[in-house]
């Protein structure tokens, strides 16, 4: 398969250490290394499948969004899920053969696959910095002939980019890992490359049209001439975290979660003065919370930008539904980084942290 050259060495990278932080795991030594690569669709490849298989789907979130699958043999999983347990090896092989997954066994394999997943976060997230992050959900056992291939289920339709890879134990004899990623993901992680393009000199016209839009007199003043958004002076003040957001009750709960900070935190809505905020406040970061993301919600962040001190303080932008267009636009429009609420107060710190410098 030609191309994704950079999905290739985030995969290889990925596997590897998976297998060496999942060995550790087990107790044994656990190889999972990167063995081939095809295209093929959701039918063909359950068309073809022999064994079960457990499906995992993996969420990416962030500025990238989609959703890929790992697919593990069946009794792979019977075998990694029963050493974790600690089963003597006659009985494993007893469960392997009549492929049995008791509960327990379901447990052990999902501390496996979450193993798996943080090591996949850990390489993309180095890779692809501030654009993606990595959710599990819950497995989805598969049989042939046994359980019915229905819409979505256990992974959804489309055409996808097939990552085959190895796992090898000592002693045991296992199959492999496939990695399922559809192909407009795959172009997401690993954009194609496109013929280079002249400047646009209307850039700087459009931008200046959507400021004008979403500023009133007094804030499109501190735009110059060339239509560029120019900051104005920092003064000392209270360090403070902004909160902008028509949700009372999303305010106040993001409010409780930004106490870790030891930072002022004042809330107002997407249409507050923001200026008025401002005032005789040291700004460490603005989070702006949103519904769909609309053009009106990310509008905010010019407002934002356009009265912002120097240095300007990140935008953290947040939202239920994100699509990438609208992704693209927060990020022209100067946010820094993204959330996809409901809040995950882990997720949530991780990025104040590194946003605010703390």
């Amino acid at each position: 398969m030609d191309g994704y050259a950079t999905l290739h060495q985030m995969l290889e990278s990925a596997l590897k250490q998976a297998g060496e932080e999942s060995g550790m795991l087990l107790g044994q030594e656990l190889t999972i290394s990167l063995a081939d690569s095809l295209t093929t669709s959701k039918t063909s490849y359950f068309g073809t499948l022999d064994d079960g298989c457990y499906a995992l789907g993996v969420e990416s979130r962030e500025a990238y969004t989609g959703q890929f699958f790992l697919l593990f043999n069946l009794r792979d999983a019977i075998v990694m899920s029963s050493i974790l347990l600690g089963i003597p090896p006659a009985r494993i092989q007893e469960k392997k053969r009549l492929s049995i997954m008791e509960n327990d066994d379901i447990d052990a394999f999902g501390e496996i696959a979450n193993m798996v997943n943080g090591s996949f976060n850990t390489v993309f997230q180095s890779t692809l910095a501030n654009k993606v992050h990595l959710k599990l959900s819950t497995p989805k056992k598969y049989v042939p002939e046994i359980d019915e291939l229905a819409e979505n289920e256990p992974i959804t339709e489309g055409e996808y980019l097939m990552f085959r890879a190895k796992l090898e134990m000592p002693g045991q004899e296992l199959n492999h890992l496939d990695i399922l990623i559809p192909i407009d993901l795959a172009n997401q992680f690993d954009p194609p490359p496109e013929p280079e393009e002249q400047p646009e000199e209307s850039t700087n016209i459009e931008a200046t049209d959507s400021v004008s839009t979403a500023l009133d007199a007094d804030e499109s003043a501190v735009l110059s001439g060339d239509g560029q958004v120019t900051p104005t002076s920092s003064a000392p003040g209270i360090e403070s975290i902004i909160i902008l957001d028509d949700d009372e009750i999303e305010r106040q709960q993001l409010m409780e979660l930004l106490t870790f900070t030891g930072f002022e935190v004042v809330e107002g809505t997407l249409h507050a003065d923001i200026k008025e905020l401002y005032e005789g406040r040291a700004v460490k970061l603005v989070v702006i919370g949103s519904l769909d993301a609309d053009d009106r919600e990310l509008a905010v962040c010019i407002k934002v930008n356009a009265i912002r001190h120097d240095p300007p303080p990140p935008v953290l932008m947040c939202a239920h539904r994100w699509t990438r267009t609208a992704v693209l636009k927060a990020l022209k429009y100067g946010a820094r980084e993204f959330i996809i609420k409901p809040y995950i107060p882990e997720e949530l710190e991780t990025k104040v942290r590194r946003l605010c410098k703390l």
